[in-house]
């Protein structure tokens, strides 16, 4: 996974990569109307991404989730796929011009609540754990093709030396760490989960919450004194 910001000729370009694909935003012009922003998916490994289709030689009514192909065959769905990893980056662009009150999102994170039958805690956006995590789903590369478990494992714990043993009980607590706090975002709204995957994706008005709550600890207190005069 990475990010990259670059200047080209008079553009500026930030670039999201991850798993060999990538997604690219261009500043083009500004006007006093507003800004032209381009933004592009470019899908070199499409593996990664699932197709709904019959399997090769079977039967052309028995649809199932497959591996995306390279070929034409499967053309529409990787243009389909690119279309909403764009929308998803513009919807999290869009969060930076709303006027919803900051209270409105934070307060309803901060109670616990009830999800599929069990009490979730409340989160805490400013609490260092809490929002490490929320930095981490909130990853441009992850507008691609949502994320997992392994990849915030990733970014909460550091890459894994390869010349160490990491034991499986480790590999376990882990895994299972980062599984609780899938559950909590969950249960507050802010993600959801991709259907027949183990993949997520945050939602709109996570991305919002999300957005204003980073926004918030990286600003400072003279900034927000100017803004509430």
């Amino acid at each position: 996974m990475a990010q990259k910001l670059q200047r080209i000729g008079t553009e500026n370009r930030v670039k999201y990569r991850i798993n060999g694909n990538s997604l690219k935003g261009y500043g083009k012009a500004s006007t006093p109307v507003g800004d032209v922003f381009r933004v592009e998916t470019l899908t070199q490994h499409v593996e990664v991404f699932k197709s709904f289709r019959p399997i090769e030689g079977g039967a052309e009514g028995d649809l199932r989730w497959l591996r995306m192909r390279r070929g034409v065959a499967d053309l529409h769905r990787r243009a389909e796929v690119s279309q909403k990893a764009n929308e998803r980056y513009w919807d999290a662009l869009s969060t930076v011009d709303d006027s919803t009150r900051f209270g409105e999102l934070t307060l309803p994170l901060e109670k616990p609540c009830q999800f599929q039958g069990r009490r979730v805690r409340a989160l805490h956006p400013f609490q260092t754990d809490d929002h490490r995590l929320l930095q981490a789903v909130n990853h441009g590369e992850f507008t691609v093709n949502g994320f997992r478990n392994r990849d915030l494992q990733l970014l909460l714990y550091g890459p894994v030396d390869p010349h160490a043993s990491l034991l499986l009980e480790d590999k376990r607590r882990r895994s299972s760490a980062v599984s609780r706090r899938l559950r909590i975002l969950r249960a507050h709204g802010l993600i959801q989960e991709v259907p027949k995957t183990h993949r997520y994706h945050v939602t709109p008005r996570g991305r919002l919450a999300i957005t204003v709550i980073l926004t918030m600890g990286r600003t400072s207190i003279a900034l927000l004194n100017k803004a509430a005069a």
